[in-house]
């Protein structure tokens, strides 16, 4: 691997004047701020005039489904890129040296993960109801339901990643996150849906690729930003490459079993109705136009990757996809707040 002389405070000549830190993160604020009115106001928007009844307290539920799974995306995330990290050809700066990378969110997203499944939690515990006071919840109550079970284990599932981010194999995380896919998956589809045991695979792929995906594509910008000036562009590249390759499996697969998902709770002779009559169906409607716009920059993306003089101008459009990303999120943690279509 080839190193050169980190630059700091300079931009590339030609290239775009870097933010200070303070832009950054005012940006990245004032991003997870609109992010946030999607899952808060997206309930009231979603069931206007569809006559449907929404749950109590639906937006709060929303958001606190929306920042669990941002909680899970960011480990799976760092976990997978990583491990491609450690396949970029003459992947060490010295023998026993591998390349850098950046600081582990994982605990912080651990942290955020627990609270967020401790709060729904707390609603489940009140009988899917917000709670007013700790006298209105029944905490011994959630052992005796399917739901109970799952929420207390996506609570303990956090707070075992958290310490596993602590230890010194940090990697045995993956097994606790994967107990929080498969919490959501089986919360998903009740035994009292027809065929549960088929929505919740199909739920398990797509909670599992997304959170590759979206996760894995802010940590290998977080990567990239990093080797910036420490390392020749290939060794970006090359991890770029790697990650593209695999997200484009990761978009077919979610497509997939989105399509197929929504199939089972929309029937094809009723789909077009309902996604404009029915909240479930509008959000629905609102993640695709999300989606199309996100594999249209991951296309932009790719196409500079290959084709543009320097490859890294690719992480343009991947920034933008970021943020894609994350509305999609949003998105995802407000169908988890409507009320299910009913199959006519």
């Amino acid at each position: 691997m080839t190193l050169t002389r980190p630059t700091t405070g300079v931009s590339d000549s030609g290239g775009p004047v870097r933010r200070s830190g303070a832009g950054r993160a005012v940006a990245v604020l004032v991003l997870v701020a609109l992010a946030a009115l999607i899952p808060l106001l997206g309930p009231s928007t979603a069931l206007h005039g569809t006559g449907e009844a929404g749950a109590p307290g639906a937006g709060g539920i929303a958001l606190l489904r929306t920042v669990l799974f941002a909680a899970l995306c960011v480990p799976v995330g760092e976990l997978f890129v990583n491990r491609l990290a450690r396949s970029v050809p003459g992947a060490e700066e010295a023998p026993g040296r591998p390349l850098a990378v950046p600081r582990s969110w994982s605990p912080c997203a651990a942290v955020v993960g627990f609270v967020a499944a401790l709060g729904l939690a707390s609603v489940v515990a009140t009988g899917n109801l917000v709670p007013g006071g700790l006298s209105d919840m029944d905490v011994g109550g959630l052992y005796a339901t399917r739901d109970g079970k799952l929420a207390l284990l996506e609570v303990n599932a956090f707070l075992v990643a958290g310490l596993c981010t602590l230890s010194r194999r940090p990697a045995t995380q993956i097994w606790p996150l994967a107990a929080v896919i498969v919490a959501e998956a089986l919360r998903a589809h009740p035994p009292t849906e027809q065929s549960p045991l088929t929505g919740s695979g199909l739920t398990l792929v797509h909670l599992t690729c997304a959170a590759l995906w979206v996760g894995g594509l802010l940590h290998a910008l977080r990567t990239l930003r990093l080797w910036h000036g420490r390392y020749d562009t290939g060794a970006g590249a090359a991890l770029l490459g790697l990650y593209a390759r695999v997200a484009a499996v990761l978009l077919a697969a979610i497509t997939a079993t989105g399509v197929w998902s929504s199939l089972r709770r929309m029937p094809p002779g009723t789909i077009m109705e309902q996604l404009t009559a029915t909240a479930y169906g509008r959000a629905l409607l609102a993640k695709v136009l999300l989606v199309a716009a996100v594999a249209a920059l991951a296309l932009w993306a790719r196409s500079r990757l290959r084709r543009a003089a320097d490859p890294l101008s690719a992480c343009a459009p991947a920034r933008a996809e970021v943020v894609a990303l994350g509305l999609v999120v949003a998105a995802s943690g407000l169908l988890t707040a409507l009320p299910v279509p009913i199959r006519w």
